[in-house]
């Protein structure tokens, strides 16, 4: 079974497809005599292990089926039994206190704000499937805000969030592909990283922490799920950097990445991979737009979401419109333990009606360390039914030296 009828025992033919697509090294069928007995002897040192051992191997479950589940390890470290071995063990201790907690299943406990509301400013999601049926993952690095992010919950709730995300939501679309689809076994992903407006000055360090954590749990507990990576959007210094990169790193892994920059070019090579019908609106295809699936995420019967980050020196203030047949709730998160308080009233200063009584906001916590989560408060009286022209106003607690953030929250539903 390992080796097919394509493989290297069964004569050359199988060395020279794998020269012809490196993709295919170290997959079912395409393996050397040397990989084939490393499979045996891993396949055996599990059988020596606990059940930890084991279970971090089946990150996904046994569903994925035992060949492709050890082949993925095994091209991980490329067939060093050593160093596979080892990887499992790291991975083991990664993931110990993320496993004793059930891989945080519940994506609000793990947050500490609705899942609708982290993916609007920290856009990260699944939606649809390629051609092979495997799902595909955005990534927007361009439209991360660290400073709403850190209004509404911390660096460990992204990280708890993030092994939910990979554990129990990609998990899940694994599985449901491979009980529907015939034939079903790459357990992996297709990436489109769209770095449209993207700036250096973006990449704070915070973000660059979290974004490399993030890929070294995916590294280490999840390898090779990967199926391919089209960075699409790519400012100039960007592309010049993978030129470079790209020289020193191997050709099957140079061979998961494209970088386009072309938006004609980019809508064509996505198409080679999905169908209209899987590929978003906003990336040339007919499926729901991005936003529309984040707001998928919603809780209850929340039509969509949108958001303001609010800087506060004195006072400040925030104009939006509700269109008619909507209705809105407004909520207010801050970690600012000064505080302000908040109005709303209408844009019409000749209008004395009001939205809102005077509210205040300010942190809570016991302490105003980044690992507490954030408070929020809802200022309105009731939902503000549309049509609406509305003035949001806050009113600083602390002195005009002080600049205060908070993130306004604006959920829209349908009006009854």
């Amino acid at each position: 079974m390992l080796m097919g009828k394509t493989g290297p025992m069964a004569g050359k033919g199988g060395a020279d497809e794998v020269k012809k697509d490196p993709m295919l090294w170290g997959r079912a069928g395409y393996l050397t005599e040397e990989q084939t007995d490393v499979y045996a002897e891993f396949k055996a040192e599990i059988e020596k292990r606990d059940e930890a051992f084991k279970s971090s191997i089946y990150s996904f479950g046994e569903v994925e089926g035992e060949v492709w589940t050890l082949l993925r390890w095994c091209r991980a470290r490329k067939f060093d039994l050593a160093e596979v071995v080892k990887m499992v063990e790291e991975a083991t201790e990664c993931q110990a206190e993320a496993k004793s907690n059930d891989f945080y299943r519940d994506p609000k406990a793990a947050l500490g704000c609705d899942m609708a509301l982290y993916l609007n400013r920290f856009p990260q999601l699944y939606s649809g499937y390629t051609k092979e049926g495997i799902p595909i993952f955005y990534s927007m690095p361009a439209k991360i805000n660290i400073d709403a992010i850190e209004a509404i919950t911390t660096v460990e709730g992204i990280l708890k969030f993030h092994w939910f995300y990979y554990t129990h939501d990609f998990g899940e679309r694994l599985r449901k592909q491979k009980k529907e689809v015939e034939g079903y076994h790459r357990f992996e992903c297709f990436c489109i990283m769209d770095l449209g407006g993207l700036a250096v000055s973006q990449l704070s360090s915070t973000v660059m922490s979290i974004l490399k954590q993030q890929a070294f749990i995916d590294s280490l507990c999840f390898p090779e799920t990967m199926r391919h990576m089209v960075i699409i959007n790519a400012p100039s210094f960007f592309s010049a950097t993978w030129k470079i990169i790209k020289g020193f790193i191997d050709a099957r892994t140079a061979g998961k990445v494209d970088v386009i920059s072309s938006r004609k070019k980019w809508e064509e090579r996505l198409k080679e991979f999905i169908a209209d019908d899987q590929l978003p609106s906003d990336y040339g295809g007919t499926a729901d737009s991005t936003e529309e699936t984040m707001n998928k995420a919603s809780p209850g019967d929340m039509k969509r979401l949108y958001t303001e980050i609010l800087y506060v020196r004195g006072s400040n203030d925030y104009k939006t419109e509700i269109k008619e047949g909507e209705e809105v709730d407004v909520v207010v998160w801050t970690r600012s333990r000064s505080g302000g308080k908040f109005t709303i009233v209408d844009q019409d200063k000749a209008s004395d009606k009001k939205y809102s009584d005077e509210v205040e906001v300010k942190f809570d916590g016991v302490d105003n360390n980044a690992t507490v989560n954030p408070t929020s408060v809802r200022i309105v009286i009731e939902r503000i039914k549309g049509p609406a022209s509305i003035k949001v106003k806050c009113k600083s607690n602390a002195s005009r030296v002080s600049s205060l953030k908070f993130l306004l929250a604006f959920h829209v539903y349908n009006s009854e």
